[in-house]
């Protein structure tokens, strides 16, 4: 299942994992207090989950724990060797990366404190989606969704692709991010199946595996104080650097978008289905309501815990599907979870539970803003 050089590069992804995981667990709590300090904080209102006021922001502990190791591993590994970096993999993507991860972060930060108006927040995710495109970002390759290797595709269509990748992907998870570790949790899956994947002879680049690690372990250590009841909150830093850097991350090297797809099926696909419903009945896709699907599931009597955790269940599923099928197997999976996904929307909302928001909360980050 794994390819040769999987069990040399183990060691070195432990190392990763338990690193970041331990800067971003220390760092956290001193983040909490720095947005104490400045003021930035969800108080409980009718929009809101939280009960009580609780700071924002935590996604700097994150990004400063992912960028902090990741750089630390480069110099180790550039004078020990420890992993080989694939010939395709260059200082133009790790800049797009790294740097592209520090942007995202401090735009989302600026977000936090002034709550940004969703066009100035539209227009930085694309600015950082257009960033990533000049440092290389662009998807030539990718893995075939319909047989066994890698298909190309025309350059002005990688570009557009590459755009439209990286911002839906900052959207779906700021529209996911709506009850105490959920987006957290979400991510960290999908890092670790991301990284997983990226040591099968299918796709053999323990180089991008590492970095998947160090994402797990960044948001590993957060998850202890963002988990239901949360201390502190992710914020548009968090939801920003997430999804931008999980984006880069699927197409760095060898193009994984099939597997990223599949793994992040819930947040994809529940953003889809609520921009198309909100368009029907003629709204702005980013104005607030309670049609998600983790609304839909406390309105049924579902607790706030238990729903994190249903969800973080249908994620797992999905990320070992994502393991065991390849090609159409992966593309026939998400279209099945599309439909499905899409028919217990339509079948809560049938059932008397309204979308509409008229106190009720819409995700303690704020309303459905890109980014927010």
């Amino acid at each position: 299942m794994f390819s040769e050089t999987a069990a040399a590069t183990v060691p070195f992804l432990v190392v990763a994992l338990i690193a970041a995981a331990a800067v971003s667990f220390l760092l956290t709590p001193v983040v909490r207090r720095l947005a104490i300090r400045f003021d930035a904080v969800d108080q409980p209102d009718a929009r809101r989950v939280n009960v009580r006021p609780v700071p924002r922001g935590g996604g700097v502990a994150v990004a400063t724990a992912f960028i902090a190791v990741t750089i630390v591993l480069l110099a180790l590994n550039s004078a020990f060797s420890f992993v080989v970096v694939p010939t395709n993999v260059g200082l133009d993507d790790l800049a797009g990366l790294l740097l592209g991860g520090l942007l995202a972060t401090a735009f989302g930060v600026v977000d936090d404190y002034l709550d940004l108006r969703a066009r100035w927040q539209f227009a930085g995710q694309l600015g950082l989606a257009l960033f990533a495109v000049a440092t290389g970002y662009v998807v030539v390759f990718m893995t075939s969704p319909i047989g066994s290797g890698t298909i190309q595709l025309p350059t002005p269509i990688g570009i557009g692709f590459g755009i439209v990748w990286i911002v839906g992907m900052i959207n779906s998870i700021n529209f996911i991010d709506g009850l105490d570790g959920l987006s957290t949790g979400i991510g960290l899956i999908a890092s670790v199946t991301l990284g997983v994947i990226s040591l099968t002879p299918q796709v053999p680049q323990p180089f991008i595996a590492v970095l998947c690690f160090v994402l797990a372990g960044s948001l590993l250590g957060f998850l202890r104080w963002n988990f239901h009841p949360a201390t502190i909150f992710a914020g548009t830093s968090g939801v920003m650097f997430l999804g931008y850097t999980l984006a880069l991350l699927s197409i760095l090297g060898t193009a994984k978008v099939p597997v990223a797809l599949l793994v992040l099926g819930v947040p994809i696909i529940d953003a889809f289905w609520i921009i198309v419903r909100r368009l029907a009945e003629r709204r702005s896709p980013f104005s607030p309501d309670r049609g998600h699907l983790h609304h839909r599931l406390l309105d049924v009597g579902l607790s706030h815990r238990q729903t994190v955790l249903l969800i973080y269940g249908i994620c797992g599923v999905l990320a070992v599907l994502a393991l065991l099928l390849t090609g159409a197997g992966q593309v026939y999976a998400f279209m099945g979870v599309f439909v499905a996904i899409g028919f217990v929307l339509f079948i809560l909302a049938r059932g008397g539970f309204s979308s509409e928001d008229p106190g009720g909360a819409d995700g303690y980050e704020g309303l459905d803003e890109p980014g927010g």
